[in-house]
């Protein structure tokens, strides 16, 4: 896929909307075929040069027969005249053209993980396989102006810091200027996924998988919380905009790019799946021991309040240290009852 040069990368959309006189056309090419077949019959006995006449059009007057198109709504068809763009069917109707102008789509058969391709009532073609057994290929040269969804394969990417990770988009796009989409580029489905393909790579190695600290994703020389699991939208929108710059040249508009998938690559997916186990365990500790100094802070508070009982240093300490083990404990304490003296 490489750009057009010159003449060719300034390509510019014609678009054809006086040409729908095909009923008329059609119309009229019926009713000289019925007047050619009644003058064969009459000029083969009256007039041999109305005969010849008939004969002509009998044989050749299917040929005006390929010039009448029909568009559907949300389709258009780019008509080249031997080699010369004379421009595009984009509104619908049923259109009338030159019967040697041929329509041009390079991406025609390329069939994307996506949605929204033009199948339906496209012609078909014969052909012959090496052993002799024929089969149709449905092949349709419009080009489908609908919004359509492209999912690239997942890819894995390293991020900032050298994680590997797999991650999927989900693209929203639509033809713009089906001039450029056809001459600028070799096949602009293709190319639209690779560009894809590239922009994610760009962007995601700017961003750690979770926050991270010393990181900066914006390019402003300051540290922020950008990561890819918690800023997700940011980062869509990113390769929005990347993906945008690359396809501008082929008359491609991208509406939207969501991630569909983010994982850590398989290889490492374990050992940081204990990671985060550790870290929720630490958090989990530390706001146990929170919650138990508290409670122990407050029964000495209480004690002293109504002099339940007098404790010195000493035997302060032992409650204390018996208490943050109850209360910190994993399993419930089974407590051994003094029935002597407490001194």
């Amino acid at each position: 896929m490489h750009h057009g040069s010159g003449r060719e990368t300034n390509m510019k959309e014609i678009v054809l909307n006086k040409k729908k006189n095909g009923m008329p056309v059609l119309l009229g090419i019926i009713v000289l075929y019925v007047l050619a077949t009644l003058g064969c019959i009459f000029g083969a006995m009256h007039a041999p040069a109305l005969f010849v006449v008939s004969l002509v059009w009998l044989c050749l007057g299917w040929i005006f027969l390929l010039g009448l198109k029909v568009i559907r709504p949300q389709e258009a068809l780019v008509l080249t005249l031997f080699g010369k763009y004379v421009g595009t069917l984009k509104e619908n109707g049923f259109y009338f053209v030159n019967p040697f102008c041929t329509a041009v789509n390079p991406a025609a058969k390329t069939r994307l993980n996506q949605s929204g391709d033009v199948d339906s009532n496209a012609p078909a073609k014969l052909t012959i396989s090496a052993n002799g057994q024929g089969n149709f290929e449905t092949v349709n040269k419009k080009i489908s102006l609908k919004i359509m969804t492209l999912n690239n394969n997942r890819q894995k990417v390293n991020d900032c810091l050298g994680n590997p990770v797999e991650i999927g988009i989900a693209v929203m796009w639509r033809v713009v200027d089906t001039a450029k989409a056809v001459f600028n580029v070799d096949n602009y489905k293709e190319y639209l996924s690779l560009q894809c393909d590239s922009a994610l790579r760009n962007i995601v190695r700017i961003y750690p998988y979770d926050v991270a600290p010393n990181i900066d994703t914006t390019g402003d020389g300051i540290a922020d919380e950008g990561s890819l699991r918690g800023s997700s939208d940011v980062v869509a929108n990113r390769i929005k905009e990347e993906i945008q710059q690359k396809v501008e040249n082929a008359g491609i508009e991208v509406l939207e790019a969501r991630i569909t998938y983010l994982a850590y690559a398989p290889e490492i997916a374990a050992v940081m799946l204990q990671r985060q186990q550790a870290s929720a365990i630490i958090d989990a500790r530390k706001m146990i021991v929170d919650g138990a100094v508290g409670m122990v802070e407050m029964a000495l508070e209480r004690l002293n309040e109504n002099n339940v009982v007098e404790l010195d240093e000493e035997r302060k300490a032992a409650m204390v240290s018996n208490l943050l083990v109850v209360l910190c404990g994993n399993k419930d304490a089974q407590p051994i009852v003094n029935s002597g003296s407490l001194y």
